[in-house]
């Protein structure tokens, strides 16, 4: 304790960036990472308290001071065998986890610094480095139980089942509709965000634990989960996400120039449209671009269309800056490289030529009124403020839904008004015996960590189920 009340007042180490006038015309990642001697530095400012809040802030309860003295010591192989034990992809979440709202939200040195200890830059710092130096050693592995377990999706969710439950000695097979594993780790996440061989390295680690990875199988059309069962597997996690589309069902729709976020950022990041025509899949690239909605997913749609050649990108948002729910760190990169906001504005209409493709859009002023059922203000429409913006490329964010390919096809799975699977709060136990669920196929649109969160619950269930029963 002495020598952190010595350091726990060195300001915050900062991670370096790419110059936003450059990285707005690359794919490559932003933040940089850190040296050895600054996670050193960072590490050394925890406090090392009795009962971190931090490790309750975290979905999958890292033990976070653990592996903190651990870099603070200069013992960077043993840090990140301590994040191994219950994170099985620590390079991800270093990356793109809100840690701002969970470990970081809760960090005492917060409160007596102003600034809370860096957690997801070392979690980055501890499993880069070891993908650096090639670390041969695995998570130690309990004896085969024969059992078998079949999990569809290799999202967050998906991984995170697996890995937990391999390690537990199960035999483990993850089918992938796609044609690489990740989910919306490679289709909904950009490479200047998360670079696709941080996701590729994650997987070969669960493949080197013993786990197996099928890809384009499409559980509810090339094979029901049904069939499953009677392949051999005794338990099912379902981990789909919510891939289906959500629209904003207002005039001209329909015109050539817009898309919905899934297809556009599925072309750049999983297909490489970025690259065409050195990768096949071609990609809409606007000179005017417009981005409907305001998470992450739209500030990841309105980065890349600058890197693929925009000259105006603008996010269109009928709400507030306090209400945007994309990270801070995601916005404040978007205005960096040049994007620009429209808040407190609503489309009501898209225009388009006689050819059929969008020219413009017809906008109206908003302001706020009291909270609806999220919590945040209802926007509501100012009179006469009618407004248009040019754009020759729309591309729509405002959230997706539950796809019906898996769900439709399936008996004895319970779904609520919105097509998402019931489950049992405290197992991700479905309707269906021998059937979890998880991730955004039961919440909704939601975070990484929250998405394996809900594995972790699930993989422990799923152990229960097939060692004790039901």
């Amino acid at each position: 304790m002495e020598k952190n009340t010595q350091t726990w007042a060195l300001p915050r180490q900062s991670m370096p960036e790419q110059d936003p006038q450059v990285r707005r015309s690359n794919f490559k990642e932003v933040p940089l990472g850190y040296t050895e001697q600054a996670a050193v530095m960072e590490a050394k400012r925890c406090l090392q308290c009795k009962k971190p809040g931090c490790v309750q802030g975290c979905p999958v309860a890292v033990d976070i001071p653990g592996f903190i003295q651990k870099i603070a010591d200069g013992n960077f192989d043993e840090a990140i065998k301590i994040i191994w034990r219950t994170n099985s992809l620590p390079a991800v979440c270093g990356r793109v986890c809100p840690q701002e709202i969970q470990c970081e939200g809760a960090c005492i040195l917060a409160k007596k610094a102003g600034a809370a200890v860096a957690i997801g830059n070392l979690e980055r710092f501890a499993a880069d480095r070891a993908r650096a130096a090639q670390a041969q050693d695995l998570p130690a592995k309990e004896p085969a139980t024969g059992k078998k377990v079949a999990v569809v999706g290799s999202g967050p969710s998906g991984l995170t089942v697996a890995g937990d439950l391999v390690l537990k000695g199960h035999d483990v097979t993850v089918f992938e509709a796609f044609h690489k594993a990740g989910g919306v780790l490679v289709y909904g996440i950009p490479e200047f965000r998360l670079p696709k061989d941080i996701v590729r390295s994650e997987v070969a680690m669960l493949e080197r634990l013993g786990v197996t990875v099928a890809c384009n199988q499409v559980v509810g059309r090339t094979v029901l989960l049904d069939e499953l069962f009677e392949q051999g597997f005794e338990a099912v996690y379902v981990g789909v996400g919510a891939g289906l589309p959500t629209f904003l069902n207002i005039p001209g729709e329909n015109l050539i120039g817009i898309l919905s976020a899934n297809e556009y950022l599925t072309r750049a990041n999983l297909m490489k449209a970025y690259l065409f025509p050195e990768y096949e899949t071609p990609i809409a690239r606007g000179k005017n671009v417009v981005v409907l909605g305001a998470g992450n997913v739209a500030m990841d749609a309105a980065r890349t269309a600058l890197r693929l050649g925009a000259e105006t990108v603008r996010i269109v948002y009928r709400r507030s800056r306090t209400e945007m729910p994309a990270r801070g760190a995601e916005i404040h990169h978007a205005e960096q490289e040049g994007v620009e906001m429209f808040l407190l504005s609503n489309p009501v209409r898209f225009c388009g030529d006689a050819q059929g493709r969008l020219t413009g859009m017809d906008c109206i002023k908003m302001e706020l009124g009291e909270p609806d059922a999220s919590g945040r203000r209802r926007p509501v429409p100012m009179p006469d403020s009618d407004f248009h913006l040019a754009c020759d490329l729309a591309i729509v964010a405002v959230g997706a839904g539950a796809n019906p390919l898996l769900t439709g096809s399936t008996g004895g799975l319970k779904l609520n008004k919105w097509g998402y699977i019931v489950t049992e709060e405290e197992s991700a136990k479905t309707t269906r015996r021998g059937v979890w669920a998880g991730g955004d196929i039961v919440t909704g649109a939601a975070t990484v960590i929250l998405a394996m969160g809900a594995g972790r619950i699930a993989a422990n269930s799923i152990h229960k189920y097939l060692t004790l029963g039901w």
